[in-house]
């Protein structure tokens, strides 16, 4: 049986929430550390990102077709890289086009939640470490991505990493469609069965070369078709039994 989970503002605070039929029950902490209800509930109509993770571990070119797109190689073994914990925005979040770039591009991607403590561990422990899934979009500076040959700059910018809405447990992340559309256009689809490397492959991989902890976010590699967003668009990535997210484009004031 699957829940859904997000965060709030209530009260001038940020409050994890657990999805009670058409209302949100606000939990004492966060849902992986056991949050219960407090009898409290709250409407739900401005989300936060439904994570604070302390880091942000990425796979890079983890669909065979992404990869040919962009004219590289299938790795061997899963390419991982972080984005920081500042580019995470929430599904009222804006995605800003900064001014260093020309050139920003979508990523839609299945985001794995975890909710253990993990390190050098079995596949066991990698599939029981994940709490629930997102969605997530990879966003990058293209331009400044192919320039300098790295990635930290060209997808660690403020909001380029919107995830959400919500947290949802109980789905097999095995075989889902995840898709992309801009302004109602399709632009992205695939399938997570059609991953080099699977969403526990990934975890157990990720954990031998760090700890993973408890609100850290995976995000498992995008499908074929990105491509460009401009000012005023309207970007959607969902995940089949997890969910929509939407986000504005705008350029970047200063």
């Amino acid at each position: 049986m699957s829940e859904r989970y997000g965060r709030v503002v209530h009260e001038n605070r940020a409050r994890w929430v657990k999805q009670d039929g058409e209302r949100w029950a606000i939990l004492s902490k966060e849902p992986w550390f056991g949050g219960e209800p407090t009898g409290d509930f709250v409407s739900g109509e401005y989300f936060l990102a439904p994570v604070k993770p302390g880091k942000i571990v990425c796979v890079g070119r983890n669909y065979r077709a992404h990869a040919a797109e962009l004219g590289n190689e299938v790795p061997t073994t899963p390419l991982i890289f972080l984005k920081p914990s500042t580019s995470v925005a929430g599904p009222s979040d804006p995605i800003e086009r900064p001014a260093a770039s020309q050139q920003v591009e979508h990523e839609a991607e299945l985001g794995l939640v975890i909710g253990k403590w993990i390190r050098d561990d079995t596949v066991e422990a990698a599939r029981a470490a994940v709490f629930g899934l997102t969605c997530v979009n990879d966003v990058t500076a293209r331009d400044i991505q192919r320039a300098e040959g790295k990635f930290t700059r060209a997808k660690g910018f403020d909001s380029f990493c919107p995830v959400g809405p919500h947290i949802v447990t109980g789905v097999d992340p095995l075989d889902l469609e995840v898709r992309c559309t801009v302004n109602g256009e399709e632009r992205q689809k695939g399938r997570t069965s059609l991953m080099v490397f699977d969403p526990y492959q990934l975890v157990l991989f990720i954990n031998s070369v760090m700890t993973l902890e408890p609100g850290d976010l995976i995000a498992t590699g995008t499908p074929a078709g990105v491509g460009p967003i401009v000012n005023g668009d309207s970007v959607t990535v969902s995940v089949e039994k997890v969910g929509e997210l939407t986000s504005r484009v705008q350029d970047r004031g200063w």
